[in-house]
This record gives C-alpha cells, structure tokens and sequence, in this order.
C-alpha cells in the first residue's frame, strides 16, 4: 500500500520547484526620482500640475451663463449639489480656443475657500518626469503665463509647472465682475 501525500504538502513541494527554477527580476541600476503631476495641453503649450493641486478632472458639464462676468467665466455647473464656476482659462490669458469640446476637459481645484472649474483644451493625463529635468530658466512663453509658471520639466517636449496657488491668489483672475 502506497501511502498518501497530504494535498498541503502536495502544494508546499510545487512552490518549492516554482522557486528554484523562478527567474529573479532584473536588477535596477540606477533609482531615479520622478516628480508626478497631471498633464493638460493650455493655448497650445503642454503644462503640468502638481497632483495635489487638482481634486478632480470633468468633461465639460452643461452649465449655466452668468450675467455681468467677464468672458472667460463660462458660467456655473451643478456638480453633485456644489455650485462649480467654470472659467475657461484659456481665454482668461486671451488665447484663441481652438481645441474640439469633445477633446476640453474641467480641471477642479477645491482647496481652503477656493472651488472652481477651469476648462483646458486638452487632459495630457500623468506624467512623470525625472527630478533631474527640472529648471527654472524658463523658454519662451507668453508673458501671461510667466506670473503663473514655477518651472518646467525639459525632456523631449518642454512642460510648463503651472501654479494654481499663484492663480487663486491673482487678483485679476478673483475679479469676475464686469
């Protein structure tokens, strides 16, 4: 009579040849730190946000139209009971919106007593960049967007950092009312 193997140790054996035969994974070199933040395309640069800045990315929502505003407030969405201004940044900094609705997306920022939505052109998504391609001497760049620029990642494109902070705090960008 042959005796039984236990279907326990019947297991333990198969993970002990999975093991010993296992390929280990490739070993990494070089650690690289990245910085993350969230891709969006504005008045035709690519920019980039910080991770924490945006609370929430939208299709453009339906949305109502305000009296007495400047232009570039598009006008107010209910988002899930909250009232969400949405201002569209681009005309804010007086570029030519050539971008398909399909394609523009709502950035949300809600943070202290700051909620509000502003329509890109287009959502780039996230990216990574190496810590190391980080600089402060900027390109080139419309004059309006330098008060609101901390830097840029250089790889093969140049991506702007765009500051949100900066903007809530922008007395032009706060004074909606004609």
């Amino acid at each position: 009579m042959s005796e039984s193997i236990h279907p326990f140790d019947l297991l333990r054996q198969l993970a002990q040849q999975c093991r010993s035969q296992a390929i280990g994974l490739p070993a990494q070199d070089v650690v690289s730190e990245t910085w993350s933040g969230v891709g969006f395309r504005l008045a035709g640069q690519p920019m980039v946000a910080a991770m924490g800045e945006v609370a929430e990315i939208l299709h453009e929502p339906r949305y109502t139209a305000l009296p007495r505003v400047k232009s570039w407030v598009r006008g107010v969405a209910n988002v899930r009971g909250r009232l969400l201004p949405i201002i569209d940044l681009s005309r804010f900094f007086g570029a030519t919106v050539n971008a398909p609705r399909k394609q523009r997306r709502v950035l949300v920022l809600d943070r202290d007593d700051l909620f509000v939505g502003l329509l890109v052109d287009e959502l780039l998504g996230m990216q990574h960049f190496p810590v190391t391609s980080f600089t402060t001497e900027l390109p080139t760049i419309e004059q309006g967007f330098r008060p609101f620029v901390v830097g840029a990642y250089v790889q093969e494109q140049v991506s702007l950092v765009f500051n949100f902070r900066a903007l809530a705090r922008d007395q032009a960008f706060l004074d909606v009312a004609i």
